[in-house]
């Protein structure tokens, strides 16, 4: 048998704990069971997965196609940076 140790932060500690308590097991039940699952499967089990780029989202991706047929059909003003901050002071 080997001892692991591991560093978590207080709170998530604590929520853990309580999270576990709830469902009648200790943490050192809990990692017995992920490093079991893990090692039956083959994998961890829940997916890890980088948050994906806001640019590419649904809602910007159409206010890109919006302005790109603004763009397309001349509805543009055009102004100098020089005008930009005239306005801003306004």
């Amino acid at each position: 048998m080997t001892t692991v140790s591991i560093r978590l932060d207080d709170a998530e500690k604590l929520a853990l704990d309580e999270m576990l308590s709830e469902m009648g097991m200790t943490l050192s039940t809990f990692y017995s069971v992920y490093t079991k699952r893990a090692l039956r499967d083959r994998k961890i089990p829940f997916d890890i997965e980088a948050l994906s780029d806001p640019f590419y989202s649904k809602s910007n991706l159409c206010r890109l196609r919006h302005s790109a047929d603004q763009i397309t059909q001349g509805k543009t003003v055009t102004k100098t940076i020089d005008e930009l901050e005239a306005m801003e002071s306004e």
